[in-house]
């Protein structure tokens, strides 16, 4: 048996005993990292130690730091006039970090609240600075977002911040009206659980910060992409730890101020390369094919299946839905769905129901497995049409007038 062979007898064993794994975050990683992840564990490149092992300050190590912001920077487009930081606290410490870096000696900042964690966002920023919500009455449950003609924007804010996706809730802002924004007003997006699912333009915005655990990485690794011209000491509250401020980060080496993450930026590295081999486009085209595919699914139930968000809005990322038996059935849905090893569809502890996140290492056969799943459950535990409630506007026929 030649080697090849070996190895490709080994990956069929491993690939039996995996599951289709449908977290919201961390997410599931593509196989050819995880291998060569594998391969390096005990021994990275000949150098005798694991990549776990090895000193941030190792000058193999700063080879693999580099690569992974070059490889971000090809991935992304990212111009020569924005710096990128790798950090540590997750997209909700940026949550302070944004203010504490931009406000300066401005008072206020915009807030466009479209779900959980823009929400989040903005309360925690009320700790610094008064939040300006741009969208005075929302609703108590987000299934679309305000046009731009009703915002109510401060315009002596010192930036506007929104979250492109909204993981819990499942909706996205695939058009953001980037010409509502006052010009020399810096936009900051949270784009978390969209990041490197899509094509987008970074000149677009003054900084753009993302946790790597859903399309691109390991947890532990927070990504901060911010124009240059952003950074500065004038800026920066003074009570802003070293850790969390710009100035100082973007002045060490490497931009390392402390230890990061050597494992997660390591494992996001090889995720950014193997990325690169195929361009946002084709992720993009995935993302649209495998979210079409249970859309489909939920729509085609007859309301055994729902998901109350506007259709123009839906997340391609995180499908939310509910079923209209209820909590029970939602158990017994979930529970059975494990048995045939598709994990973690539940929805987030806020809100309940059931959610599916389809990260850019879903396989298309891992959505095909769901639906052919969910098409099985239902057809085993039917119920009449007539117990069935809560139908969104855009699912409910019309009466035919007489």
């Amino acid at each position: 048996m030649c080697i090849r062979d070996r190895y490709m007898g080994i990956l069929k064993r491993i690939m039996e005993k995996r599951v289709f794994n449908f977290s919201a975050g961390p997410c599931c990683l593509p196989m050819e990292v995880l291998k060569e992840a594998h391969d390096d564990m005990f021994n990275y490149k000949g150098t005798g130690m694991s990549i776990m092992e090895m000193s941030h300050r190792n000058k193999e190590y700063a080879k693999v730091w580099n690569n992974a912001r070059d490889g971000f920077r090809k991935l992304l487009g990212i111009p020569a006039e924005y710096q990128i930081f790798f950090m540590q606290g997750g997209a909700s410490l940026q949550f302070s970090g944004v203010p504490m870096n931009l406000l300066g000696e401005k008072k206020s900042a915009n807030f466009l609240v479209t779900g959980v964690w823009s929400d989040k966002a903005a309360t925690e920023a009320a700790n610094l600075c008064k939040v300006n919500r741009v969208w005075t009455e929302p609703p108590k449950q987000y299934y679309n977002i305000i046009g731009e003609d009703k915002w109510k924007i401060d315009p002596e804010a010192a930036y506007f911040h929104y979250c492109s996706n909204e993981t819990i809730n499942g909706l996205t802002y695939y058009d953001f009206p980037y010409s509502a924004v006052p010009a020399t007003m810096p936009l900051v997006c949270d784009m978390s659980s969209e990041f490197c699912s899509r094509p987008i333009d970074v000149t677009k915005y003054g900084l753009i910060f993302a946790g790597a655990q859903k399309n691109c990485g390991p947890a532990g690794n927070t990504v901060v992409i911010v124009r240059k011209d952003l950074i500065k000491k004038e800026k920066i509250m003074k009570i802003t730890p070293s850790i969390m401020n710009f100035e100082e980060v973007n002045k060490a080496s490497e931009q390392m101020l402390n230890t990061p993450g050597t494992w997660s930026v390591y494992v996001t590295g090889l995720y950014v390369n193997y990325m690169n081999k195929f361009g946002l486009k084709h992720f993009e085209d995935l993302a649209i094919h495998r979210s079409k595919l249970l859309y489909d699914a939920i729509d085609s139930s007859g309301g055994y299946y729902i998901n109350k968000v506007e259709p123009k809005f839906r997340s391609r990322q995180n499908v939310v839905f509910q079923m209209a038996k209820g909590e029970a059935s939602e158990k017994k849905f979930l529970a059975d769905a494990e048995k045939a090893g598709l994990i973690d569809v539940s929805g987030h502890r806020m809100v309940g129901g059931l959610r599916a996140s389809l990260y850019n290492a879903m396989p298309v056969e891992g959505v095909e497995a769901l639906t052919k799943f969910m098409k099985k459950f239902m057809d085993e535990n039917k119920q009449t049409l007539s117990t069935f409630t809560s139908l969104p506007g855009f699912l409910k026929k019309k009466k035919k007038k007489k």
